[in-house]
């Protein structure tokens, strides 16, 4: 096989692993920061997908659609943690895996009364069609570049985020020490709230840039649910740097996998799952159960 081959795969590898990064990172901000199990993860994601399509066909452009998208996503996630996840921090896992699975019932139904059961595809702008050609044989789709540019770049800026900013600071003491956080006279309560809008944004918007290059359909939070806690339980529960390093992992051994093996490409994912928890039960940057 020729070297623009293995080239296609690494780069269909990298630009699922940074969308599934993108998905997992709030799943695991949630669960590291809040001690929330979120059932209803998948579900924003869907929302999001279902809300790039309506929107695109109401303004006639992706672009635009993206933008007006994320703000409605964001004050989705303020709503419905003030509402709802608010009064899970007492409570214990149970009760969180019932309340965010009606959450998955809830947001399920509205989006069958808004869109219904149809499959749906959002249409690529025409900025972003094409190939870029790698070989005489062989090409790339451009919007897919595209989606691992937008994608990288806000892994980046997460990271920097936490990493480097007073605010990333706040997040990690709650992270580390919520009781302590909160006797330096850190407002745990604004810092959940915020994290689980992030949380929420991130995954709608994963579903917003992954929509042209999927369908859009109403079981498509599940898939992605199952995937983004693959993807946190491989990197650790709690760690971003986990959580990027397990989504590349992911994604690399799915692309070579549907190319090599396709037969077993399905359980690809869970074999690299099982050998990182044979060798470190609490994951790859995990600190195990407290």
């Amino acid at each position: 096989m020729e070297l623009p081959f293995y080239l296609i795969q690494a780069l269909n590898g990298v630009q699922y692993g940074l969308l599934l990064f993108l998905t997992a990172s709030g799943l695991t901000l949630i669960f590291g920061v809040m001690g929330v199990i979120n059932l209803a993860h998948g579900a924003f994601y869907m929302i999001g997908a279902y809300l790039a399509y309506w929107l695109s066909l109401k303004t006639g452009s992706f672009p635009l659609a993206l933008v007006l998208a994320t703000p409605i996503t964001v004050a989705a996630g303020y709503l419905i943690e003030r509402v709802f996840i608010s009064r899970l921090y007492r409570r214990d896992h149970l009760d969180q895996v019932l309340l965010t699975y009606g959450l998955i019932l809830i947001l399920s139904e509205l989006q069958r009364m808004a869109w219904g059961n149809d499959v749906h595809s959002v249409a690529l702008p025409a900025l972003l069609q094409g190939s870029i050609r790698l070989s005489d044989t062989q090409a790339y789709p451009v919007y897919r570049l595209f989606l691992s540019a937008v994608a990288g770049s806000i892994a980046i800026g997460l990271y920097v985020l936490v990493q480097k900013t007073r605010l990333g600071m706040t997040i990690r003491a709650g992270v580390d020490n919520r009781e302590m956080a909160q006797v330096l006279g850190i407002d745990v309560g604004k810092i959940f709230t915020l994290v689980f809008s992030g949380g929420v944004a991130l995954a709608a918007f994963s579903g917003m840039i992954a929509a042209p290059v999927e369908t859009v359909y109403p079981a498509m939070g599940g898939h992605v649910l199952i995937l983004s806690f693959v993807v946190a339980v491989i990197g650790g529960l709690g760690s971003i740097k986990g959580a990027f390093i397990a989504a590349m992992l992911v994604g690399l051994s799915d692309a070579f996998g549907k190319a090599f093996f396709p037969e077993v490409a399905e359980f690809s994912l869970y074999l690299v799952m099982a050998a990182v928890l044979l060798w470190r039960p609490q994951g790859l940057f995990g600190r195990g159960l407290q």
